[in-house]
């Protein structure tokens, strides 16, 4: 449901083998329990077991040659490839002269710490900086929810 929540339940149960009623069943469990908000597939990352979002933004050391930069590009997505945690990461323009930003979650603090060691090993040759906003998902005060449904109302 994550990689295409228009699935049907019918589509789903033969896809993992079960039946139609199963997955009905379990799908509107999911509803009821709120691991599914809505059909645009945000889940709720707690109950999902992260705790923290986290916000990383970059500056390069030089701005590459056109070579260089297809090279990192491509290093880049084998990197966040082979770490399904990172949700989101691109190449922009920021404060301070910021100009990569990464969005990832993680399942608590230490596996944070861990996954900005291997960052900044796999990455530190060309990085100048790199700051992170991390956001505790469990607690704290929030303004509006992570959800794309907003969007529906932005005409």
């Amino acid at each position: 449901m994550l990689k295409n929540s228009k699935k049907s339940d019918r589509e789903i149960a033969k896809h993992l083998r079960l039946s139609q009623a199963t997955i009905s069943r379990l799908r509107t469990r999911l509803e009821k329990e709120g691991y599914i908000k809505t059909y645009t597939i945000v889940p709720d990352f707690v109950k999902l077991g992260y705790e923290i979002l986290a916000f990383t933004f970059v500056k390069m050391k030089s701005y590459p040659t056109q070579e260089e930069a297809q090279k990192m590009a491509q290093h880049g997505k084998e990197w966040v490839g082979k770490h399904p945690n990172v949700i989101f990461a691109s190449d922009g323009e920021g404060l301070g002269g910021k100009d990569v930003i990464m969005i990832s979650l993680h399942k608590n603090y230490s596996r944070y710490a861990n996954f900005m060691r291997s960052y900044a090993m796999d990455w530190g040759h060309i990085i100048a900086e790199f700051e992170s906003f991390n956001v505790s998902l469990g607690s704290g005060f929030k303004m509006k929810p992570l959800d794309l449904k907003y969007l529906a109302d932005d005409k």
